[in-house]
C-alpha cells in the first residue's frame, strides 16, 4: 500500500521527499501555503526538478496539496469568497509544476445561509477557475468528505455529489473526485466500524466510487454522528485499530494512497506508517 502523513512544506518539494523517504512513506501531503492563509513562496524550479527526479526514483506520489483551512468558497462576504477564489487559482497555476498531483480542500461552510446556497456558492466558483483557466489542469481537485461541524457543506455524500454534478454539467471535460476523511465520516454519522462495506456501497450509489481517489487515515476522539471533528493517533481513538485494519484491506481501498493527518510527530509518523503496512500484510 501507499502511505505517507502530512509534512511541513518549509524546506520544499526536495526536503519533503527527502523526509517521506526516511519516515518509510510512499506519498506525503502538504499545505500550500500557511494554513490561515497568505501568500505562498515562489516556485523555486531548481527544487521542483530535485524533486520529480528524487520521486520517480524512489516511488513517491502521488503527493497531495492541501488548501488553506481559510479557504470558504461558500463564506457570505464576498472578500471570504474573493480570497477562496484567488488562493485555489493560484494553487493550481503552481501545482502544474508537478504534474499527477491532487489538491484536497474544503468545501466551505455556509455560515447560515443555508446548504443550497453554499452548494451554489462552491459550484460557481469551481466553475469560474475552470473557464478561466483555459484548459482542463493536469492535477486532480479533490472534495473532502466532512464531519457536519457548524455549517459546513459536505457531512453527507449527497452534498458532494451536489456539488460534482453541478460544476461539471457546467465545464466540459473537467472532473472532480473526493477524498475520503476516516475521522469527518466517522464522526459525521457514517458507521465504518460496523459496516464500512455498506458505507461504500452508499458512497457508489450516490458519487461512484471510481470518483474516490485518497483517504485521510485519521482515528476520531469523539464517538460516531458528534460532527466534532478531533483527530486521534490511528487504534487509539473511537474507530479503533481493528476497523483500521478493515480499511487498509477493503479492495476498494487498499490501492488508494493513504496521508495520516493524526496527532504525530516525525517519530510518530515513522510508527503510524509501519502500522498501516503491517495491517495491510495481515501481521
Amino acid at each position: 500500500m501507499k502511505a505517507g502523513c502530512h509534512l511541513s512544506s518549509s524546506g520544499g518539494y526536495l526536503a519533503m521527499a527527502q523526509t517521506a523517504v526516511s519516515i518509510g512513506a510512499d506519498v506525503f501531503q502538504f499545505f500550500t501555503r500557511n494554513p490561515r492563509g497568505g501568500a505562498a513562496k515562489p516556485i523555486d524550479k531548481a527544487d521542483v526538478d530535485a524533486f520529480l527526479e528524487y520521486a520517480e526514483r524512489n516511488g513517491i506520489g502521488p503527493i497531495l496539496a492541501h488548501a488553506p483551512y481559510t479557504l470558504n468558497a461558500a463564506g457570505e462576504e464576498p472578500r471570504v469568497r474573493e480570497f477562496a477564489e484567488s488562493t485555489m487559482m493560484d494553487d493550481l497555476k503552481r501545482l502544474e509544476f508537478t504534474p499527477g498531483a491532487m489538491y484536497n480542500f474544503h468545501p466551505g461552510s455556509h455560515v447560515g445561509q443555508g446548504v443550497e446556497k453554499g452548494i451554489e456558492l462552491i459550484s460557481g466558483m469551481l466553475v469560474r477557475i475552470f473557464d478561466a483557466f483555459g484548459r482542463i489542469p493536469s492535477t486532480t481537485i479533490l472534495l473532502e468528505t466532512m464531519a457536519g461541524k457548524g455549517s459546513e457543506v459536505g457531512r453527507d455524500f449527497e452534498e458532494l455529489r451536489e456539488i460534482i454534478d453541478r460544476t461539471e454539467s457546467r465545464i466540459k471535460g473537467v472532473r472532480l473526485g473526493v477524498c475520503l476523511d476516516t475521522c469527518h465520516v466517522w464522526d459525521g454519522g457514517y458507521d465504518i466500524v460496523n459496516d464500512l462495506g455498506g458505507v461504500l456501497d452508499e458512497f457508489d450509489n450516490v458519487v461512484g466510487i471510481d470518483r474516490l481517489k485518497a483517504v485521510h487515515a485519521n482515528d476520531s476522539m469523539n464517538v460516531r454522528g458528534s460532527h466534532k471533528d478531533r483527530h486521534e493517533k490511528i487504534g487509539k481513538g473511537k474507530i479503533g485499530i481493528d476497523a483500521f485494519a478493515h480499511i487498509v484491506n477493503e479492495p476498494r481501498l487498499r490501492e488508494l494512497p493513504f496521508y495520516l493527518e493524526t496527532p504525530c510527530d516525525l517519530q510518530g509518523y515513522k510508527e503510524e506508517i509501519a502500522l498501516l503496512k503491517s495491517l495491510a500484510q495481515g501481521d
